[in-house]
C-alpha cells in the first residue's frame, strides 16, 4: 500500500496554544493581522483563530499563489452517483417534446402560476376518477418484490403488500382504519433513506413510510392518497387535452445549470420569477461557489423544457440545458463529488529561473504533479474553512456560542456588530481611502443609523438587502426593544443554523488539530468510525456518498416532504474501534471520524473525549457542556454529526504550469465556450513573464477546495483582492 510512508510523517507545523488563542478568537481580523506581516501570514493568524493549524506534510515547501483573480479561474463540475463527470451538451430542450409544445403550454401555466394550495385544490377537483373506470390491480415486479425482501424479510414484505392492496380496494377508508405495521428497526441511515425511497417509488407515494427515535420503521397508507391517485390520474390521463407525463418520460425535468459569478439561488430565483413559479418547486443537489464558473444538475417539477430553453435568450452569466424528462427527483445523495479546474496566477515556485523556460517549465511542473501526488496518497485535513465563520469583525462561531449559552441579547448585539473603522470610511465618503466594499461600509451606517436614532425605516433602506440578519433584527427590535428571541425567530431559519453550525465547526477544527498531535495519521484505540461503512466496506471501498455538498453545507431538497425524508434520517452512527481493531489493518486514517458537538453522537473513546469536555468548557469554548446540548429553542438544540478527519482527492488528478503576461489570459475553455466552439487564448511564452498553475482534481462531495489547496500550497494560497466597488 502506497499509505505504508505515512506513520513516519512529522506532525506538526506549527504550535497553538490553546489559551494564548483564548482572547485572540475574539479580535477582529485587522486587530490580528497587523498590517506590517505579509498576506500568507495574516492569513495564517485567521486560520488558527478558528483552529485552523496543522499540515500533514509540513516538510514540503509549497508555493505562492492568487486564487480567483478571474473569476473563470475556479470551474466547478458536479461529479453524479456513476462517476461521470456532469457537462453542458446542449441548450436545445427534447426533440421527442416537440410536437406536444402547444398543448403542453397551455394547460401547464395556469397550475405553475397559482399558488401552492390553490393549484392543488383545481388538481383534486380536476381529475374525480371516473366511478366506470376499473380498479387497476397492483403488480410488483419480481426485482422490487425482491428488494422488499432484502429489507424488510419476506414476512413484513407480504404485509406491506397486502396493506397495499387494502388501501386501493378501500379508497374511502381512513388511514387509521387500514393500520399501520411495524417492521424492523434500522440505524444505518443510508439504509434506511434507500428503504424509504423504494417504499415511495414502488407504491407511487401511496404508502408512508417513517421512523422513530429508536430506528423502528413503520409503514401506513398515506393520508392523501386519493389527491395524489388523482393528480396522477389527471396529469397522466389524456381528458381534456392535459399533458400525459409518462410519455415525456416523467412528471421531473432534470436539467443543467451553467453560472458564472452566481450564486445558485440567485439563478433559481430568476427561473421561478420569470416564470411565475415557486422556488420550492426546484431541487439541486448544493450550492456552488459565487465567484467562479459551475455546472451542476437541477429539476423541476412539472415544467416544461421549452419554457427553460427560451429563457437562455434572457439570461445573463448562465445557461440551461441538457434537458431530460424523469419518473422522480433529485434525492440525497445525487451528488458524488466535484471536479474542480483551478488556476492559480503570480505563482512563485521555490528554484524556478525562468531564464531556461523550457526547463523551469519542466521542473515546475514535476514539483506541482509531486505534491499533488502526495495529496492524493496523504490527505489533507478536512477542515472547515474561513468562509464558514463569516468576514466581519464577529465571528458567526461567537454568535452561535452565544446562543447556545443563552445570552440572546449578547448574539443580537453580536449580529449587529461592526467596526468603527468601517463606519469612520463610510462616513468620510469619497475621501476614505480604505479598501472597504460599499456594501459594507453601507452596512456599518445603517446599524449606526438604528442605533443611535431608533429610526426603522431609515436604516433597513440603508441597508443593503443581502445583509437579511441584520435587517431582520433591527425590524423586530425596532417594534420591541428587548424581545431578543423574536429578534432572532425572525431571521431565516437556515440563517439561525448557520450561526451555531459554526461553533460546532469550531470545535472540530481545533479537535482536529488535537487528535493530529495526539496521535498522528496512527489508527488508535477508541477512534471513531462510521457503523455503515463498516458493514458496506467490502461492497464499497470508497464509502456511500454524503448528504452535504463541497463547501460542507446540507444538500438542499426542497421537493422532499413526506417522512421519508424526515431530519432524522439526515444523521450516520458511529462506533469506537477496539485495540485489536486498531491494529488489524483494516482500517485507515480516512476511516477515522470526529463529532461535531450534539446530544446524539458519540465521543471518542480516548484522550480525544477528555478533549472535548476541556476544550468546551474553557473560556475559548463558552463554557459549554459537550455532554448537555439540548436546549428548550428546538433550534439551538443540536443534535450532532461526523466529520471524516482527513480527505483526500481523487485518482484523477493533474498539474500543468503555464507562462504568460496579460492578467486577462484565460488557460482553459468553459462549458459554454467549448459549446460554442470558443478556443482560449494562447501566451507568447518567450516574452511572458508570469507563471500560472491549472490543476485539475475531485474531492468528494463533503470536502473544501481551500482546504485542499492550504495542504498543497503550504498555506500559501494568497485570495484575490479587487478594487471595491461593491460586493
Amino acid at each position: 500500500m502506497e499509505g505504508a510512508d505515512i506513520v513516519e510523517s512529522p506532525r506538526k507545523r506549527q504550535k497553538v496554544d490553546n489559551t494564548s488563542t483564548t482572547d485572540e478568537a475574539t479580535l477582529p481580523p485587522s486587530a490580528a493581522a497587523p498590517a506590517e506581516i505579509s498576506e500568507s501570514d495574516a492569513q495564517a493568524l485567521k486560520e488558527a483563530e478558528v483552529g485552523i493549524t496543522e499540515f500533514v506534510s509540513a516538510e514540503n515547501a509549497g508555493f505562492s499563489g492568487i486564487l480567483k483573480k478571474r473569476y473563470t479561474d475556479f470551474l466547478v463540475n458536479e461529479i453524479v452517483p456513476s462517476g461521470e463527470v456532469l457537462h453542458l451538451n446542449t441548450l436545445a430542450g427534447p426533440q421527442s417534446e416537440q410536437n406536444n409544445n402547444d398543448s403542453g403550454s397551455k394547460t401547464e401555466t395556469p397550475v405553475e402560476s397559482k399558488p401552492q394550495g390553490e393549484s392543488e385544490a383545481a388538481i383534486a377537483s380536476d381529475a374525480t376518477p371516473n366511478a366506470e373506470t376499473p380498479a387497476v390491480e397492483f403488480k410488483i415486479s419480481d426485482e422490487d418484490k425482491a428488494l422488499l425482501d432484502s429489507y424488510f424479510g419476506a414476512d413484513h414484505a407480504k404485509k406491506i403488500i397486502s396493506l397495499y392492496r387494502r388501501a386501493q380496494s378501500n379508497e374511502k377508508a381512513r388511514p387509521s382504519e387500514l393500520g399501520r405495521l411495524a417492521t424492523v428497526i434500522v440505524n444505518d441511515r443510508d439504509l434506511r433513506i434507500k428503504m424509504h425511497q423504494a417504499i415511495r417509488r414502488i407504491f407511487n407515494s401511496q404508502i408512508e413510510s417513517s421512523t422513530d427515535g429508536e430506528g423502528l420503521m413503520t409503514i401506513s397508507v398515506a393520508a392523501n392518497r386519493t389527491k395524489r391517485k388523482a393528480q396522477g390520474a389527471r396529469e397522466g390521463g389524456r381528458n381534456q387535452g392535459r399533458v400525459n407525463w409518462d410519455e415525456l418520460g416523467g412528471p421531473y425535468l432534470h436539467f443543467t445549470i451553467y453560472k458564472e459569478n452566481k450564486d445558485t439561488m440567485e439563478v433559481i430565483s430568476f427561473i421561478a420569477r420569470t416564470l411565475r413559479l415557486n422556488p420550492k418547486s426546484f431541487q439541486f443537489a448544493g450550492t456552488k461557489d459565487r465567484r467562479g464558473v459551475t455546472t451542476q444538475r437541477a429539476c423541476a417539477h412539472r415544467v416544461h423544457a421549452d419554457r427553460l430553453a427560451k429563457l437562455n435568450s434572457t439570461l445573463r452569466n448562465a445557461a440551461l440545458g441538457d434537458f431530460e424528462y424523469r419518473k422522480y427527483g433529485l434525492e440525497l445523495g445525487d451528488l458524488a463529488g466535484n471536479e474542480f479546474v483551478i488556476t492559480l496566477r503570480e505563482c512563485e515556485i521555490p528554484g524556478l529561473d525562468l531564464q531556461d523556460r523550457e526547463t523551469a517549465i519542466k521542473n515546475a511542473t514535476e514539483r506541482v504533479g509531486s505534491a499533488l501526488r502526495n495529496l492524493r496518497e496523504r490527505g489533507y485535513f478536512n477542515y472547515y474553512g474561513l468562509q464558514r465563520f463569516g468576514t466581519f469583525a464577529t465571528r458567526t462561531d461567537t454568535v452561535g456560542v452565544k446562543m447556545l449559552q443563552g445570552d440572546l441579547k449578547g448574539a443580537c448585539d453580536a449580529i449587529l456588530h461592526y467596526s468603527p473603522h468601517v463606519l469612520a470610511a463610510a462616513q468620510e465618503g469619497e475621501n476614505s481611502t480604505t479598501l472597504i466594499s460599499s456594501d459594507d461600509k453601507a452596512r456599518a451606517e445603517a446599524i449606526h443609523i438604528f442605533e443611535t436614532t431608533g429610526r426603522i425605516s431609515d436604516a433597513v433602506e440603508k441597508l443593503p438587502r443581502k445583509f437579511s440578519a441584520e435587517a431582520n433584527l433591527i425590524r423586530q427590535l425596532g417594534r420591541s426593544k428587548n424581545d431578543y428571541l423574536g429578534a432572532l425567530q425572525a431571521i431565516p431559519r437556515n440563517l439561525r443554523l448557520m450561526y451555531v453550525h459554526a461553533y460546532q465547526s469550531l470545535v472540530w477544527n481545533f479537535a482536529a488539530g488535537e487528535r493530529w498531535r495526539l496521535y498522528g495519521d496512527k489508527v488508535v484505540e477508541g477512534d471513531l468510525v462510521l457503523i455503515h461503512e463498516h458493514i458496506d466496506k467490502n461492497q464499497n471501498a470508497n464509502g456511500p456518498v454524503t448528504d452535504v455538498d463541497a463547501d460542507g453545507e446540507v444538500i438542499i431538497a426542497p421537493q422532499a416532504e413526506d417522512s421519508a425524508y424526515a431530519a432524522s434520517d439526515a444523521f450516520v452512527r458511529a462506533r469506537a474501534l477496539t485495540a485489536e481493531e486498531a491494529a488489524s489493518g483494516k482500517y485507515t486514517i480516512f476511516d477515522v471520524v470526529l463529532p461535531l458537538p450534539g446530544f446524539d453522537v458519540l465521543y471518542p473513546a480516548n484522550a480525544m473525549g477528555d478533549f472535548y469536555k476541556r476544550f468546551m468548557g474553557s473560556e475559548q469554548g463558552g463554557g459549554l457542556d459537550p455532554y448537555d446540548m439540548r436546549r428548550k429553542w428546538k433550534d439551538i438544540s443540536l443534535s450532532g454529526s461526523y466529520r471524516k478527519f482527513l480527505s483526500r482527492m481523487g485518482a484523477d488528478y493533474s498539474a500543468e504550469v503555464k507562462l504568460y503576461t496579460a492578467d486577462d489570459e484565460q488557460f482553459v475553455q468553459t462549458e459554454l465556450e467549448k459549446l460554442n466552439g470558443k478556443q482560449s487564448t494562447a501566451a507568447n511564452a518567450d516574452s511572458a513573464d508570469k507563471v500560472a498553475v491549472v490543476l485539475k482534481f475531485q474531492l468528494g462531495s463533503s470536502q473544501y477546495a481551500t482546504m485542499a489547496l492550504r495542504e498543497l500550497m503550504k498555506g500559501k494560497v494568497l485570495a484575490y483582492k479587487p478594487d471595491f466597488g461593491g460586493r
